[in-house]
């Protein structure tokens, strides 16, 4: 019982690094989808925010030592344009928000490798000499930011008159168009925010948990994101803990192979827990009806 102790206390810096950009998405994720839009790109958004920071920072490390917040707020600002394409696509065209989410998640990973192969003449960014630096306690200020940017949107959710219209732009937008409020103007901004922090959390993914950025440097967490949504119950204190949960399950499987009595267990098994416990969440949650009641269904002005 020893090791498993040891283990566990040990993971906890582990866990909240890996924690960190998934609660980042999945806020941005909630936030998008209160307002009445379903957001599947965020792991496509993380792939852009994690290779404009990892470009940036490896192209200012030498020149300034103000690089991993300037590469930080180049992320931000690169999922937030980027997620132009999916506001357009599914607010002005009123196109499927699954497909226009599923078109960009395809589109980001052909525009990062075009972008490095231009910039480095690779698929890949060149590997950076020191990333973030952990602070106290072995603790990565990414704990703090994600904590932060949570309370932030609870704020302006529940706390603010235009929090108000944001979630009932995902309930009942034809009332809130009646009312005078337009609708459109503020899923517009609630898919922008949403852009800015997944593109702010693969920033945060790539200066903590590698060198450089590759095609596979968010490996399915925007897609845990998405599910944290889901499990959370589109509530921030829900996708706390599921943000949680799932961190927790990432660092497991990295942390487990070392404890003694479970070793007799192939290590691709530990591999899968991430994966496995999004897919039994969603299972579990499939048929509750949490979700915003006009998440995913295009607004349109003339219907009553």
């Amino acid at each position: 019982m020893s090791d498993v102790f040891q283990t566990i206390t040990g993971m906890l810096p582990s866990i909240l690094m890996i924690w960190a950009p998934i609660l980042i998405a999945a806020t941005g994720g909630m936030f998008c989808e209160r307002s009445g839009v379903t957001n599947i790109a965020l792991e496509g958004l993380m792939g852009i925010g994690a290779m404009a920071a990892a470009t940036a920072h490896t192209l200012l490390e030498v020149k300034t030592g103000m690089s991993i917040p300037l590469a930080l707020l180049v992320a931000t600002g690169s999922g937030c344009l980027f997620s132009l394409i999916h506001a357009f696509a599914s607010i002005t065209l009123r196109a499927d928000q699954v497909v226009s989410g599923t078109g960009i998640n395809l589109l980001s990973t052909g525009v990062t490798v075009f972008l490095c192969q231009i910039i480095f003449r690779q698929e890949r960014t060149e590997p950076f000499k020191l990333g973030m630096m952990p602070g106290i306690g072995g603790i990565y200020p990414t704990a703090w930011i994600a904590l932060i940017i949570l309370v932030v949107v609870w704020y302006v959710l529940y706390k603010r008159p235009w929090g108000l219209r944001l979630r009932a732009c995902g309930e009942h937008p034809q009332a809130v168009a009646s009312a005078g409020i337009d609708v459109m103007k503020v899923r517009y901004i609630a898919v922008l925010v949403s852009g800015a922090l997944a593109g702010l959390a693969g920033g945060c993914l790539v200066l903590t948990q590698t060198i450089q950025y590759t095609t596979t440097t968010i490996n399915g967490r925007g897609f845990i994101a998405l599910a944290a949504v889901s499990f959370g119950r589109w509530l921030p204190l829900g996708i706390l803990g599921a943000s949680l949960l799932f961190g927790a399950s990432s660092a497991l499987a990295v942390y487990i192979v070392n404890i003694e009595s479970l070793k007799f267990l192939p290590p691709e098994f530990f591999n899968l827990l991430p994966y496995l416990i999004t897919l039994l969440t969603l299972v579990i949650f499939s048929g509750k009806d949490y979700a915003p009641r006009s998440v995913g269904v295009p607004f349109d002005k003339g219907k009553s």
